[in-house]
């Protein structure tokens, strides 16, 4: 964590030639601008301008001008660029330029739900299971559709290839400050996965969009294609983006079951946020997704899972989000709609304890399912109160919701 005195220092005594200013659109695509170290100062102190016509879902060109003000404390040096000459990058507030909030800064919407959160006594923290599916390329480097390695879940090398990849993607995620908790192949051929441990949302989000460049950036150096989309094989397994949140109450009080099923109460609505692509439901109810409102211990074929864990690690595993969320949004609503369940004092239901991949029709035609398309999901979010709530008026337009 460094101060702006700290980022001062660090780019002039450790020859640091480029700093990438970074944000994301609406989608969670990360974006940047790089600045020589003589704008440094003026980025801190006014900010650096840019276009956001040009950004998707950012607004019109009358009067698109808006600033990125670099956040210090997100400072890291980029360890696959030049030794000599270095390159950091810091992800940036985005303002107007009279110095307001803008209203669709993606970090921006995860702290005012971190700050409610805090209003109500409540701390959240988010620790992810990502996968992602590496390809071969061809002899100009261009992905194709031939999987890195045929292995399976937990296997090894020679079978596992892309061992090596998951390796160099770990040491450099460790170089720039982030913890991964554990990483394997999964079931998929070329299909990895690479688990974080539990942080703070917006630490969270941030390293969530830091992990899919430094993924992407790795394994092209490695002449393969990182592909993070929810469902890249037609009857292989699809790309979750499981999500581990554990939650505190200043008090002591135990607030999770609360937390957990407000979250339940309201999925239906965020589903949109968390499969965002049509490609998103060719996933869900497949290969371990789920497909149905439900929570059960340790059972990995419910929508909520309980991992065995001590008391004090306690968690609950959301197993429906795919790798394509905008991880600020997702991250957001999730803190918002928990809270409603712990002012309401929600209940979840009775835990589901059976395999849902081998249950017949007696037993799934009681349940509630999750949308079943992005329409689907799409109708669900226009009707509620917690994604108006949570989500900035500008935003509920630009998506036509």
């Amino acid at each position: 964590m460094y101060s702006y005195d700290e980022v001062m220092t660090f780019v002039e005594e450790e020859d640091v030639r480029f700093i990438r200013l970074a944000f994301c659109d609406i989608d969670g695509r990360q974006k940047n601008v790089s600045i020589m170290p003589g704008e440094l100062k003026r980025a801190f102190e006014s900010g650096i301008s840019f276009d956001a016509s040009a950004i998707e879902g950012f607004g019109a060109q009358i009067k698109s001008d808006l600033f990125l003000h670099p956040d210090p404390s997100t400072l890291v040096i980029l360890p696959w660029r030049p030794s000599e000459g270095r390159v950091v990058r810091m992800f940036c507030d985005i303002k107007y330029p009279d110095g307001t909030q803008f209203e669709l800064d993606n970090r921006y919407i995860l702290k005012r739900a971190v700050a409610k959160a805090a209003e109500e006594g409540v701390s959240c923290f988010f620790g992810a299971e990502f996968e992602f599916y590496l390809f071969k390329t061809d002899e100009d480097g261009n992905p194709t559709l031939t999987p890195y390695d045929n292995a399976g879940y937990f296997d090894i090398a020679p079978d596992d290839r892309g061992e090596n990849i998951r390796r160099e993607i770990c040491f450099t995620l460790l170089d720039m400050g982030i913890q991964p908790e554990a990483s394997h192949h999964e079931e998929g051929p070329g299909q990895q996965e690479i688990d974080f441990k539990f942080s703070d949302a917006l630490s969270a989000a941030d390293n969530a969009i830091t992990f899919k460049n430094v993924v992407k950036t790795v394994a092209m150096a490695n002449g393969a294609h990182a592909d993070f989309y929810p469902k890249p094989m037609d009857g292989k397994s699809g790309n979750g983006m499981h999500i581990n949140i554990s939650v505190k109450e200043k008090n002591g009080r135990d607030v999770q079951n609360m937390f957990m099923a407000g979250v339940m109460d309201h999925i239906k609505e965020i589903t949109m946020f968390l499969n965002p692509l049509k490609e998103s439901y060719l996933r869900l109810g497949e290969k371990k997704a789920p497909k149905y409102i439900t929570w059960s211990p340790e059972n990995r074929s419910q929508l909520i899972r309980i991992p065995a864990a001590a008391p004090e690690n306690r968690r609950m595993e959301l197993r429906s989000p795919d790798t394509t969320a905008n991880p600020y949004h997702a991250y957001a609503l999730l803190i918002w709609a928990g809270l409603d369940g712990i002012r309401r004092n929600l209940e979840p239901p009775a835990p589901t304890n059976v395999n849902l991949f081998m249950a017949d029709d007696e037993v799934t035609s009681q349940l509630e399912r999750l949308p079943q398309s992005l329409d689907a999901a799409r109708e669900a979010a226009k009707h509620s109160r917690i994604v108006r709530e949570c989500l900035p008026e500008q935003l509920i337009k630009t998506l036509k919701l």
